[in-house]
């Protein structure tokens, strides 16, 4: 049975009646749909223009062929006004010439300053033509995406406001009867609209696909990827900025403005052109704690232009005295190793190093100082002779103290300390075999190292040894340090001079050391003969008088430092060295650091209970088959009798050491007498007191209370002469006792040793 009505539904309890109409959402009206449409057009066109403004769609390709087309640009522009140049000097020359073959009045000094002229715009013409153009920098593709973005946005200003005037005269040419033009303008404006308020979407940071590189960049680009700094590569670094690479109109700024090595190109290569330096080129940049470092090349001459100028570069960079060190470099002559130094170039050199008694070779290298440029000195003193020179507070003493640390840690070398003004080799006395203080210990030391390496010359051979003496334990090395040369007397002046010639092949060097390296000083033009030299601070004299007339020129430059005053240390220590065995002749500031006097004094006395190093009997053997220079020898009258006696007497070693108040050789034995009692006792009283020294006047009053029968009667002279007739020579530094920073007197191992 088919229903013909529909029947009740029975409506369930808890939901609610269905409506009799169903819902319908509002629509909205079509202004509103309007206005929503414009509003999310205005957003992608905002969006889209200020992507565009920003130049975030010049990817980095873009940006160097941007950069390449405008240092191309500049340079054919050059170009063409060289030529322009070139083609009027030759018109200007043409014209001359014709007037002069015409038969007027021609200067011919005119004549020939023009043809010159031609010349120099030709050779002008010729190197500008030669120059690559370079691919361009960091810094110009920078400023090419810059200038992009800059025009970018002087068109929508302009365009504004250009907009602006024509769309009223569009409107005016419409009022007037040609609303063609009105029609254009709006169908124009309208799909412009359309372009920008198309929805945008910019790229997401992820993986750029490969984009060839175009190719209208050069071949530099097209070979090889771009180097730092964006310069080709050149013999010897990377180059950084050359002249042709500076805006027009730049003008020179102070170091402390440069923060990348672009910028402190750019500030060196201003600097160098304002004060008419001839560099052209600046290359491995590198910040350095101190400053800056850069190598420099100059387009003529030589580098000696930065040093005559060093002192307006200064000014230029704004830094202090001294503050512009160039060292030019002998493998490059036209280059210079460029140093800005704002702070100390030492201040994070580390120390030198702890060496124990007798555990390195004097032929091996030691670590002497380091050098500006933060590289270790180290040297080796076998077979060297040499000359130090320093002003008072120049670093002298502290100099001789480093070579003198390194020779008395040897196990195969001797070290003498002669000085016949001040204290030498000062706190490494205990660790010294020979101290010579007066003229008599001077010249008699001299003497006979002067006839020890006459001996060792004959004894070479009988050895088998060769052209030149083999250092060994057994067969050990001399070094002899002359402090305060000029204020011998001239006899041990002479004796050292001959000492110079003939000490290096038998292993017996002389270091002399002076205020001064002019003749004036040395008595003698002997600085430059000497193979190892080292300068501290001083006075220009001494800088040609011991490196050379030229000295200055090529970048020697000791007397610009600054000796030391009582509160300032300056520059003393600071040196320039030649001679340094297997070191090229570079003209390098370096620092020899101060070892403080405690740390010497130890070093000395571990030394010194280690045991000396004694000479070879061969070669004490040696020396008394050989003649003596005829200035030493006495003079006699026709009688045979003494007219002069002798100035200096050669002497053995035993008396040598005796004279200079050394211990005695080991195992040397004191005979019974009053020294050895006066020394057996001062070592009981000693244990007695429980110390291991005791100053000259103590030791005195310890004496008296043990022995007041032997003792009571002397005073400190008469006990110092019982202790040097001995073996124990004369008061040594004793270090720090009570109050008393470094008194003189005796040590208890020391005096025990002689028995």
């Amino acid at each position: 049975m088919v229903a013909t009505e529909t029947e009740p539904v029975e409506q369930q309890p808890g939901i609610p009646p269905k409506p009799a109409e169903p819902p319908h959402t509002k629509q909205p009206s079509r202004s509103n749909r309007i206005n929503t449409a414009f509003t999310e057009q205005r957003g992608h066109a905002g969006n889209r223009m200020r992507d565009w403004l920003s130049g975030n769609d010049i990817d980095h390709v873009t940006a160097i062929q941007l950069a390449t087309e405008a240092k191309q640009r500049k340079h054919d522009n050059r170009l063409a006004q060289q030529q322009r140049i070139v083609a009027e000097a030759h018109a200007r020359f043409a014209h001359a010439k014709a007037r002069s073959e015409a038969g007027e009045n021609t200067n011919a000094s005119t004549l020939a300053s023009l043809g010159g002229r031609v010349a120099a715009e030709e050779s002008k013409l010729a190197a500008l033509q030669a120059t690559p153009v370079l691919p361009p920098t960091d810094r110009e593709i920078n400023a090419a995406r810059t200038s992009k973005k800059a025009g970018r946005a002087a068109i929508v200003a302009g365009g504004g406001v250009g907009g602006l005037s024509v769309l009223g005269g569009a409107i005016e040419q419409a009022a007037t009867g040609q609303p063609m033009l009105l029609a254009v303008v709006t169908v124009g404006a309208g799909y412009g609209w359309y372009l920008l308020s198309r929805p945008f979407v910019r790229g997401q940071a992820g993986e750029l696909p490969f984009v060839p590189a175009p190719a209208s960049l050069t071949a530099a680009f097209q070979a090889e990827p771009m180097l730092t700094g964006g310069a080709a590569p050149t013999v010897g670094g990377t180059v950084v900025m050359n002249v042709e690479q500076l805006a027009e109109g730049a003008k020179p700024y102070p170091l402390r403005n440069a923060r990348t090595p672009d910028q402190l190109a750019e500030c060196v290569l201003l600097a160098a052109r304002a004060e008419n330096v001839p560099i052209v080129e600046v290359s491995d940049v590198t910040r350095q704690p101190w400053g800056w470092q850069c190598i420099v090349r100059v387009g003529e001459g030589t580098p000696e232009a930065i040093i005559s100028k060093a002192g307006d570069l200064e000014t230029r960079f704004d830094l202090k005295t001294n503050g512009v060190r160039p060292q030019p470099i002998l493998e490059r002559r036209a280059c210079a190793i460029l140093r800005l130094v704002e702070g100390d170039p030492f201040a994070t050199a580390p120390g030198l190093p702890y060496r124990a008694p007798k555990s390195i070779s004097i032929m091996e290298k030691s670590r002497l100082g380091t050098s500006v440029g933060g590289e270790s000195l180290d040297a080796a003193f076998a077979g060297v002779m040499g000359l130090v020179v320093a002003a008072s507070g120049g670093g002298k003493t502290g100099l001789l103290q480093a070579i003198g640390e390194i020779t008395t840690a040897c196990y195969d070398n001797i070290t003498i300390d002669l000085d016949p003004h001040g204290d030498g080799l000062e706190d490494l006395h205990d660790a010294v075999r020979v101290t010579g203080r007066s003229h008599e210990q001077i010249e008699a030391v001299l003497l006979f190292f002067l006839m020890l390496s006459k001996g060792r010359a004959r004894l070479r051979k009988k050895l088998g040894m060769g052209k030149k003496w083999k250092v060994s334990k057994e067969h050990p090395h001399f070094t002899i340090i002359f402090d305060e040369f000029p204020k011998g007397s001239e006899l041990s002046k002479k004796l050292a001079f001959e000492l110079l010639l003939v000490g290096r092949k038998e292993a017996v060097t002389l270091i002399i050391a002076s205020q001064g390296g002019t003749r004036l000083y040395l008595g003698e033009n002997i600085a430059q003969m000497i193979a190892f030299k080292a300068v501290g601070p001083c006075k220009v004299g001494d800088t040609r008088a011991v490196f050379g007339d030229g000295a200055v020129a090529e970048g020697w430059l000791p007397h610009k430092l600054s000796p030391a005053t009582d509160t300032d240390p300056k520059d003393a220590g600071h040196v320039y060295i030649q001679g340094v065995p297997g070191r090229p002749d570079e003209p390098i500031e370096y620092a020899v650091h101060e070892t403080p006097s405690a740390t010497l004094r130890k070093l000395a006395q571990e030394r010194l209970e280690a045991g000396l190093v004694e000479p070879d009997q061969d070669s004490l053997d040696a020396l008394r088959g050989v003649d003596l220079p005829e200035y030493v020898e006495p003079e006699y009258d026709k009688e045979g009798d003494i007219k002069k006696p002798a100035p200096v007497e050669l002497l053995t070693w035993e008396q040598l050491l005796k004279l200079c108040g050394a211990e005695p050789p080991a195992g040397a034995e004191l005979t019974d007498g009053p020294a050895r009692a006066a020394v057996e006792d001062a070592v009981a009283v000693m244990e007695k007191a429980g110390v291991d020294r005791m100053k000259t006047e103590t030791l005195l009053l310890a004496l008296r209370d043990y022995d007041p029968d032997t003792y009571g009667e002397m005073d400190a002279d008469e006990v110092k002469a019982l202790m040097k007739k001995a073996g124990a020579g004369s008061p040594i530094t004793l270090g720090p006792i009570g109050e008393e920073k470094n008194p003189r007197g005796f040590k208890r191992d020391r005096l025990r040793h002689l028995l």
